[in-house]
């Protein structure tokens, strides 16, 4: 396994399970569970396979998927929470922070919102980013 790679070891097939997403934890390395999880998470904030307000697994839901302790689970999510690379949302969950900046905060939060509603709509990347570009253009004030 590479750095930062994150396979699902209860899938013989390597596919991510249905939140798209696949972790794993190597029983047999030095590096503590908890550290491995979040220098994965970390890798794929990183590398953009993990992207700012994607939803990240429950504590529970995954530490019974990887076979390990709720609490290392928790542990690394506190871990990446304090580094401000993730956020809980109370009930709604754990995502990949969207930022610092509130305004910018909210506009990425639409923005994958909009990508998201026109991705159901069959509207493929290029067409989004042409309307999107459109949209952006021919909003009023424009200055």
């Amino acid at each position: 396994m590479s750095d930062g790679e994150m396979r699902d070891t209860e899938r013989t097939d390597g596919a991510p399970h249905s939140d798209g997403l696949a972790f794993a934890v190597d029983r047999e390395s030095a590096v503590p569970p908890s550290a491995q999880l979040r220098d994965a998470v970390l890798a794929g904030v990183g590398d953009g396979t993990l992207t700012p307000g994607q939803r990240l697994p429950t504590v529970r839901g995954l530490a019974a998927r990887l076979g390990i302790a709720a609490n290392t689970v928790a542990g690394a999510y506190r871990a990446l929470e304090r580094a401000g690379v993730i956020e809980g949302r109370g009930r709604a969950g754990t995502f990949v922070s969207l930022g610092d900046d509130p305004v910018a905060a909210e506009a990425r939060r639409i923005a994958l919102e909009t990508a998201a509603a026109l991705a159901e709509l069959g509207v493929d990347r290029d067409e989004a980013i042409r309307l999107l570009t459109e949209a952006v253009a021919a909003r009023p004030g424009r200055g």
